[in-house]
């Protein structure tokens, strides 16, 4: 948090520097899939040495998950070929709203523009051999996106899951569930809510993303029960298919 000095912010504990929330999914069939591409791309591709980027995925259209597209222009050169951007209809309004340069025909090309081609999705589709399953959620107000690959779901910046989407996620094995601090909060999951999303998914485990600095890693995750914790970046997982 900028200016902050409470002791999360100031902590030694490398999992409490956290980056907006993003996540690459790795596909069977060799494909790399990035979820959101927010104002840390750049540096998060760095950190990882991510040099391959297939399609990005959009939960929603808030610049937290957004506001990197300018930085594909560096996987248009490395992929020699647009970036394949999917989401809802909302989501692609806002895309071109928001980098509207990019689709206007009289922007100067001098210092190069992203090369995007833009999806709508409405239902599951597939990238490759991986199957992807949009699953509504609700962020306050507004409708976006949890996806779910597989055995796989990932819910961040949610804050309510009507029950047709339960059924979406009937026998998910590994869960990433948005949770930003104890107190409620009118468009996150608290805590506390998370949990009982979580058991109602019932998935084997369960990672909480999208926390702010009121949860400092080691302390909360010793409060967590059983099959839960909290992500941090650079986190990798390996889920069977």
């Amino acid at each position: 948090m900028i200016g902050c000095q409470c002791s999360t912010c100031l902590s030694d504990d490398p999992r409490d520097r956290r980056l907006r929330p993003s996540i690459l999914i790795r596909t069977a069939d060799g494909k790399s899939l990035l979820v959101d591409a927010g104002p840390d791309l750049r540096m998060q591709a760095l950190s990882h040495g991510l040099t391959r980027v297939d399609a990005i995925l959009f939960t929603h259209g808030h610049a937290d998950h957004i506001l990197g597209l300018d930085d594909v222009r560096r996987f248009n050169s490395l992929m020699r070929q647009p970036m394949a951007l999917y989401g809802d209809a909302t989501t692609m309004d806002e895309v071109r709203g928001t980098f509207s340069y990019v689709f206007n025909p009289d922007t100067p090309k001098g210092g190069g523009l992203p090369q995007l081609a833009l999806f709508t999705i409405a239902g599951a589709f597939c990238i490759g051999a991986q199957e992807i399953v949009p699953v509504p959620i609700w962020h306050g107000r507004r409708p976006i996106l949890g996806l779910r690959f597989g055995p796989f779901a990932y819910l961040t910046d949610c804050s309510a899951i009507p029950d047709e989407s339960f059924t979406l996620l009937e026998g998910v094995d590994v869960a990433v569930v948005g949770a930003l601090r104890y107190r409620p909060h009118p468009t996150h999951f608290s805590v506390d809510q998370a949990l009982d999303a979580s058991r109602r998914i019932g998935a084997r485990t369960t990672y909480f993303t999208h926390m702010c600095h009121d949860l400092p890693h080691e302390a909360t995750c010793a409060r967590l029960p059983a099959g839960v914790t909290l992500a941090y970046d650079g986190l990798q997982l390996d889920v069977p298919d």
